[in-house]
């Protein structure tokens, strides 16, 4: 699973990606697909790629709410779920990376 593949998935299912990187910090993919560290102050001690590799746990937002009266719950993804919603090719990655 790369930054890539949930920077389009958060652009397609119009959410908003959440996990936990170093330091307490937390990476959000906007529904533009833009990937943000809110807190973060100037260049950052670490890589999001690795960050990412690192993270077993997603929550995902709905990025508007259509209707107030039955808002769309936030999930709570692990690693393997993320994966079978990017489809096959990032599943067989996520296997192959267990593997290491």
């Amino acid at each position: 699973m790369k930054l890539a593949d949930l920077r389009k998935l958060s652009i397609k299912q119009k959410t908003r990606i959440r996990f936990t990187v170093a330091g307490g910090l937390e990476c959000v993919i906007t529904e533009h697909g833009i990937a943000q560290v809110p807190g973060l102050r100037g260049a950052p001690a670490f890589n999001l790629e690795s960050e990412l590799a690192a993270a077993r746990e997603f929550r995902f937002e709905p990025a508007a709410e259509q209707d107030r009266k039955h808002p769309e719950p936030t999930r709570s993804l692990t690693r393997d779920e993320v994966a079978r919603l990017l489809g096959p090719a990032s599943a067989t990655a996520a296997a192959d990376h267990e593997d290491e």
